[in-house]
């Protein structure tokens, strides 16, 4: 696979130095161009590839490095790219697995994807002292990849001083940048607590943001950056289907965290996937199979509990062994309760609020049991961050975390995975296989009945 794709990856001096912002103005401003666009998102973020989706009304999707190795993650970006594509990287440019490691940060990505890289920067009340800051990511690791800069947060006044002075000590170029606009930006008190759809104003933000874009960022130059790039190849797996069950796929306010990449490799594997809301719908749509993804269960307890009629067709399809993949929320959602609200009682753990971040990370399961999606032995890679907890989160997977750090973790059976860790499937295509298989002979069985 080869394309030109051409590319840039907007990153960040550390979280918090506003790169979303800086990405979505951008995004809108090309948009409203009419470019031809496709964003991506360095890590296992879910939050930021929603507003991304919401800008270029396409789908975006993650490039993440301890999921997959750098051909995958180059052949899963190529079949995603447009013309112009937009990568936002993760926390600072150099944040990876560890304090030692840039693995898997944005800078990783970077080089996987031959992508320059263009520094976003808080120049507010800085001078001089903002080129010590951009040569020091500069000359951190030989070759950075930083392509430019923008600051953001920064006066039209303090600018032209600000980009003189970059320019002179550093030999980089300065691609513009945004001023503060409190009433515009999408900062921590956003991310991460509401989705997208749900930031009161948001179309009206980017616009004003897309507006700003075209007046202090160069984005001419930004689009001659990109273009610049020699075309990216790799090796593509083929994917051959091996039936085509309906899959029916919660989704709505309360569950909506799904890597793209998942969702694309079970239609390739022949899956049919038909949307429905555990919020608003009666009960299950007819299905072979079941996939309650992450989101935010807990913020909507009292109305799935009010939902009887759902949770009694989730727990009827479970128990009748339809096959089921779970995910945080989504095992939030199987468990017997979600604090005083009742769920569906699949899973006889009750789920409580620990007030912090609980197995926060990326981290290598392994299965210790035949089950729907493993055999003993298999591994595959996930994420976990929540701050709700199960006083019993299962123990049929052992969870290893990079730093050696490990537990249990996952209920499983024949027809079941339910647990807290978000799984990328592509790094075990053989269980995103099995599930599809399994929910394929479900349909066959049923059609030979005559059901």
């Amino acid at each position: 696979m080869r394309k030109a794709a051409a590319r840039v990856l907007i990153a960040g001096t550390g979280s918090g130095c506003g790169k979303t912002t800086v990405v979505c103005a951008i995004l809108q401003a090309l948009k409203n161009r009419g470019c031809d666009l496709a964003a991506f998102k360095c890590g296992p973020d879910y939050i930021d590839p929603m507003f991304h989706t919401e800008i270029i009304g396409a789908p975006s999707a993650n490039v993440d490095l301890f999921f997959a190795d750098e051909n995958l993650a180059r052949a899963r970006f190529l079949e995603h790219a447009a013309d112009l594509n937009v990568i936002e990287g993760v926390m600072g440019y150099y944040d990876g697995l560890s304090m030692e490691t840039d693995e898997a940060s944005s800078s990783h990505v970077a080089r996987a994807l031959d992508a320059p890289a263009v520094l976003v920067v808080n120049g507010r009340g800085m001078a001089l002292s903002v080129a010590a800051v951009v040569r020091g990511f500069q000359s951190l690791r030989a070759p950075s990849r930083i392509a430019g800069v923008i600051f953001n947060r920064v006066s039209p006044m303090s600018y032209p001083r600000l980009k003189a002075v970059v320019e002179a000590e550093c030999g980089v170029r300065v691609y513009g940048y945004l001023p503060a606009c409190p009433e515009c930006s999408l900062e921590s008190r956003h991310l991460g607590l509401v989705t997208a759809q749900e930031v009161e104003g948001l179309q009206e933000k980017m616009r004003r943001l897309a507006e700003q874009a075209e007046r202090s960022i160069d984005l001419n130059g930004l689009i001659g950056l990109m273009r610049a790039q020699a075309p990216l190849e790799a090796r593509a797996e083929a994917i051959v289907p091996v039936g085509h069950p309906r899959i029916a796929v919660a989704w709505d306010r309360a569950f909506c965290f799904y890597y793209r990449d998942n969702l694309e490799l079970l239609e390739a594997l022949g899956a049919q996937l038909v949307p429905f809301s555990p919020l608003e719908d009666a009960a299950l749509p007819d299905c072979d199979g079941l996939l309650i993804g992450g989101g935010y269960p807990e913020l909507y307890a009292r109305e799935l509990q009010a939902n009887a009629s759902m949770r009694a067709s989730i727990r009827d399809a479970v128990g009748r062994g339809v096959p089921t993949i779970a995910e945080c929320g989504g095992f939030m959602l199987l468990c017997a309760c979600i604090g005083a609200c009742e769920m569906a009682g699949v899973i006889p753990a009750r789920c409580h609020d620990t007030g912090k971040l609980s197995r926060f990370g990326y981290v290598t399961l392994t299965a210790g049991e035949e089950s729907l999606l493993f055999c003993p032995g298999d591994s595959v890679r996930a994420h976990e961050f929540h701050y709700w907890d199960a006083d019993d989160p299962g123990a049929a997977l052992t969870a290893r975390k990079n730093g050696g750090r490990e537990w249990k973790c996952g209920w499983v059976s024949e027809s079941m995975y339910a647990g807290y860790p978000h799984l990328y499937l592509y790094s075990d295509v053989e269980a995103a296989r099995r599930f599809v298989r399994k929910c394929s002979e479900r349909r066959m069985r049923h059609e030979a009945d005559g059901n």
